[in-house]
C-alpha cells in the first residue's frame, strides 16, 4: 500500500532528485490520520550533492549585481502573493493549523522576501574620505558561500522565509532541511524560486531527518547554519557547528507568559489568551502558555476563560470557521496527553481537559486524526513540570501572583526568555515591565509579539543560542562578513620603511 503513496522527493540544482538513501518517512494529514505522501530521508551522500550544487553556484550568484538579485526577490514575490492560497493549503494538509492561519504565516514570511528587496540599500558599507594623509577608508560586506537553514514542523513555509530570502539577496546560496513531517511546500517554494528566475543550485530542498542534519553541520563547504526548534537540538546544533567552524543562529524553545495586572480590560485579556494560547493548537514558539494573573484579576478572568475554552471551534483546518485544527502528529498528541496527566498528579487544578475529544465533531472522516480540545490549569506553581517545560500544546497553566514585582521575578527566573506580554492600562507599568523583564520580544497589550521583518526576531537565555537575531538588519549581518579596505596611491606614499604601528598623520 505504501508503494502506491507519492514519493516526497529532493530539489538539487534547479529539480527533483529522487532519494537515493533507502530511508522514508509517512507524512501524514493530521485531520485524518490518513498517510498522504513518504518523505525521503537524505543520507550524507545526498546533502554532499545539494552542498556541491551551491557551491558551484555561488561564485556567478555572489558576483551578480544586487539590484539583479533583488529583482529576483521581487519577481518571487509576485508569485508568493499569486500562489499564497496555494502554499496555505498545503500548510493546513500536513500540519493541520486551520486555513485562515496558514494564510497569516504565508503573509508573515512575504514580509521579509518584501524586506530582502531592499538587499542594494542593506549592502550599502561606509567610507571615510582621509583617515591618514592621502588614504581612504571604507567598509563592504561579502556573502558567506552556502549557508543552510534547519527548519521546525509549525512553520514550514514563514520559518524558511526568515531565512534564505536574505541569505541568497545577499549572494549566498542555500541548502533548506525542512521538517519531514510536513515537506511539501519547501518542493512548491523551490519550484516558484525557479520560475522567478533564480539561477540554478542557488537554492536547494533536502529532505531528511539527524542524518541529514549532521551531513551539513560536518560538511566543510557549509559557512553558516540558521535552525529554529527545541532547546535541546538548538544547544546541539549550536555547539556541534561551532565546533567544526560554522557560523551559527540557533532558536530554541520557549515558555511565554502574560501577566494581566489588576487593571486591565479583561476581555480584551480574554481573547488575548484564548487566540494566544490555543490558536495553531499552542504549537507556536510564541504561544502563550502560562497566564500570569495579578492580584484580582485571576477570580475576575478565570471564569471567563473556562467558558471561552470550552466553547473553541475544534475543526478540520479547511473549515472556515476553525479555531483550532489537530494536533500535529499522533506522537505529538501522546506527549501533550502525558503533560494533562502530569499537571493533574502535581497538583495543578483541572478546569478544562482537551483529551478525549471526539473527532467526528471536527468533519467528515476526521475520526481517526489527531484531535485534542483546550486545556485550561489554575492554580499552576513555579515548581510543576507542566510549568517549567515547553508543552507545546493547546495547555494554558495559569499562575496567581500578588503584584508587578512577584511577576516580573517569575518571568525572569525562567530558563526560556522567548516572548512575553504584559495586559495593563497604566503607562507606568507598561515602561517599568518592558525595561525589566529579561525576555527578547515583548508585547504590551500584543499578545504575540512577533517582531516585524524589518526588526528582527530572536529570545534571550535558552531561547537563542548565537549571537544574532533572525530577519532584520541582523539577519543581513549574519549572512554577510564584513572587510574592511584601505586605499592609497604611489604619489602620497613617503620614502623608507616604517617598522612602528601605523598611526593617523
Amino acid at each position: 500500500m505504501k508503494n502506491s503513496i507519492a514519493a516526497i522527493d529532493h530539489y538539487i540544482q534547479g529539480r527533483l532528485v529522487a532519494n537515493a538513501s533507502g530511508r522514508a518517512q509517512d507524512v501524514t494529514n493530521p485531520a485524518t490520520g490518513a498517510v498522504t505522501g513518504r518523505a525521503g530521508l537524505a543520507g550524507a551522500d545526498q546533502v554532499g550533492a545539494a552542498v556541491a550544487a551551491a557551491q558551484a553556484a555561488f561564485p556567478a550568484w555572489a558576483d551578480t549585481p544586487p539590484v539583479r538579485r533583488a529583482r529576483v526577490m521581487f519577481r518571487f514575490l509576485e508569485l508568493l502573493n499569486r500562489h499564497r492560497d496555494e502554499l496555505a493549503h498545503l500548510i493546513t494538509a500536513e500540519h493541520g493549523k486551520v486555513f485562515t492561519d496558514a494564510q497569516g504565516e504565508v503573509t508573515r514570511g512575504i514580509e521579509v522576501v518584501e524586506f530582502a528587496c531592499g538587499i542594494p540599500q542593506l549592502l550599502k558599507g561606509d567610507h571615510t574620505e582621509q583617515v591618514s594623509t592621502g588614504i581612504d577608508n571604507w567598509t563592504i560586506r561579502q556573502p558567506l558561500g552556502v549557508v543552510a537553514g534547519i527548519t521546525p514542523f509549525n512553520f514550514p513555509v514563514m520559518v524558511p522565509m526568515w531565512m534564505f530570502p536574505v541569505a541568497i539577496a545577499a549572494g549566498n546560496t542555500f541548502v533548506l532541511k525542512p521538517s519531514p513531517i510536513d515537506p511539501s511546500p519547501s518542493l512548491r517554494i523551490a519550484e516558484l524560486l525557479k520560475e522567478a528566475g533564480l539561477p540554478d543550485g542557488v537554492f536547494n530542498v533536502v529532505q531528511g531527518d539527524k542524518a541529514a542534519v549532521d551531513a551539513l553541520l560536518e560538511h566543510p563547504d557549509v559557512k553558516a547554519v540558521s535552525f529554529v526548534g527545541s532547546t535541546p537540538i538548538a544547544n546541539y546544533i549550536y555547539e556541534t557547528g561551532a565546533r567544526h567552524g560554522k557560523r551559527v543562529q540557533a532558536l530554541g524553545g520557549a515558555k511565554n507568559h502574560m501577566v494581566v495586572m489588576p487593571d486591565a480590560d479583561i476581555d480584551q485579556a480574554v481573547d488575548a489568551l484564548i487566540g494566544a494560547g490555543y490558536g495553531s493548537a499552542g504549537e507556536r514558539c510564541m504561544a502563550i502558555s502560562v497566564a500570569v494573573l495579578v492580584g484580582d484579576a485571576a477570580d475576575r478572568i478565570i471564569p471567563k476563560l473556562v467558558e471561552r475554552a470550552k466553547m473553541l471551534k475544534v475543526l478540520d483546518g479547511e473549515n472556515l470557521a476553525a479555531e483550532m485544527g489537530p494536533i500535529v502528529t499522533k506522537a505529538a498528541h501522546e506527549r501533550i496527553s502525558g503533560y494533562i496527566a502530569l499537571g493533574e498528579q502535581e497538583g495543578a487544578k483541572l478546569l478544562v481537559d482537551g483529551r478525549g475529544f471526539d473527532g467526528s465533531r471536527a468533519g467528515e472522516g476526521c475520526d481517526g486524526g489527531f484531535w485534542m480540545g483546550g486545556t485550561l490549569f489554575d492554580h499552576v506553581t513555579p515548581d510543576m513540570r507542566i510549568y517549567k517545560e515547553e508543552i507545546f500544546g493547546p495547555v494554558l497553566g495559569c499562575v496567581r501572583v500578588k503584584d508587578l514585582k512577584e511577576a516580573v521575578d517569575l518571568i525572569n527566573a525562567h530558563e526560556f526568555g522567548n516572548g512575553v506580554a504584559c495586559f495593563t492600562r497604566d503607562g507606568n507599568v507598561a515602561r517599568e515591565f518592558g525595561r525589566r523583564i529579561q525576555v527578547g520580544m515583548v508585547g504590551i497589550n500584543v499578545p504575540i509579539p512577533v517582531p516585524m521583518a524589518w526588526h528582527g526576531f530572536g529570545g534571550w537565555k535558552r531561547s537563542l543560542f548565537g549571537d544574532m537575531h533572525a530577519y532584520g538588519e541582523e539577519g543581513v549581518r549574519f549572512y554577510t562578513k564584513q572587510k574592511s579596505i584601505m586605499q592609497r596611491w604611489p604619489e602620497s606614499i613617503g620614502k623608507g620603511a616604517e617598522f612602528v604601528m601605523p598611526t593617523a598623520k
